[in-house]
């Protein structure tokens, strides 16, 4: 049976500053609890801090996945990494296929395209990118973001893209001309999360104030969530830039996702789940709350939706939010994102691994 580590929840926080500490634990079966703590001896120039343990503690490595996403056929799998690379593998045994290197610190998020064969990537390096998973070549470089990216949404097929930055904007690309086609969104506050979604025809868009780029393609009808720092849940029409609505959550906005056209949810900082519907957006439908653990990732399936939350947990809520299954393994490290094929679940954690899941009918 493998001791369970216990670590300092902001360590990677705390390692990040020089002379920086964090606490740990081990206890292994049958023995006295060990404690320990981790110091960052400076920052290398590759942005990776330089880490000793204390007695009776090793550091053999130091980096950890950030994001994943499955291909639309399910075969191949991304994650990223806070080296600054990616990689590309077989999704039904882990195999690496690729490393798709480029980025400068952590790649903060990955996504296929809907092709499968093309990856989308944002950065700590402001910088997002587009690369071919067949030969690993990055094929794009967006610049223009003055801070790291931390989300990104693809509208319809992939002509364009939208991205989410700590400068507090929100930006429509062009794929085929390497060129932003606008601000969406001036915040003034991180965005967090992005998610673009159809919308219900009940729902005003508004009218964009000028008549949009013929490079736009698949944005009208199209609504864009916004998770940001400061509390805000932003909606607007993603061809208009017209508000639809603003909404106050707990404490800051982490994620976000659409699970219908009018439904949404959204998650926060301090552990609860919102969900809203579009057309009535003033009172939540109703607030989950399972800890007070930061909701990392949320994620529409099939009648209900998966959220992963900081302290390891990651669930399955189905059916009117009745019926619910714990996905165990991460133990209290932090599942970063979730992605799925048909009855498969895919998760990445704190602790390095990816963990597949395979689901009977539910």
């Amino acid at each position: 049976m493998a001791a369970p580590l216990r670590i300092q929840s902001d360590w990677a926080q705390a390692l990040r500053k020089d002379e920086g500490e964090a606490w740990l634990s081990c206890h292994p079966p049958g023995k006295p609890t060990l404690y320990g703590s981790l110091t960052c001896q400076g920052i290398g120039q590759d942005g990776i801090p330089e880490v000793t343990a204390s007695e009776g503690f090793i550091v053999n490595e130091i980096n950890k996945i950030t994001c994943l996403d499955i291909s639309s056929g399910g075969g191949l799998g991304v994650s990223s990494s806070t080296d600054g690379s990616m990689k590309i593998w077989q999704a039904s045994n882990g195999e690496l296929r690729r490393v798709l290197e480029g980025h400068v610190f952590d790649v903060n998020c990955c996504r296929f395209f809907p092709s499968g064969l093309v990856v989308l990537s944002g950065g700590m390096d402001a910088q997002l990118k587009i690369w071919s998973a067949e030969d690993a070549s990055c094929v794009v470089t967006f610049k223009g973001h003055k801070g790291g990216i931390l989300d990104t949404a693809i509208v319809d097929r992939g002509r364009n893209v939208v991205s989410g930055s700590r400068d507090g904007t929100a930006r429509l690309w062009d794929c085929g001309r390497s060129a932003c086609l606008g601000v969406i969104a001036d915040c003034g506050s991180s965005i967090n999360g992005v998610a673009v979604g159809a919308a219900d025809n009940s729902i005003n868009l508004g009218s964009p104030e000028q008549s949009p780029s013929e490079r736009e393609v698949g944005t009208e009808s199209k609504m864009l969530l916004l998770a940001r720092e400061d509390k805000k849940l932003q909606c607007l029409g993603l061809q208009s830039r017209q508000p639809v609505f603003l909404f106050v959550g707990s404490d800051a906005f982490n994620c976000c996702t659409f699970l219908s056209g009018f439904l949404l949810l959204a998650g926060t900082q301090d552990g609860n789940i919102y969900q809203l519907d579009v057309r009535s957006p003033r009172a939540p439908v109703q607030v989950i709350h399972r800890s007070g653990a930061p909701v990392l990732s949320l994620l529409n399936f099939r009648d209900g939706f998966i959220a992963s939350q900081g302290d390891g947990s990651c669930f399955i809520v189905q059916q009117d939010l009745d019926y619910l299954i714990e996905l165990t393994g991460a133990d209290c490290d932090p599942v970063f994102k979730v992605a799925t094929w048909e009855k498969q679940i895919y998760t990445c954690c704190r602790d390095g691994l990816v963990r597949r899941y395979q689901l009977s009918d539910l």
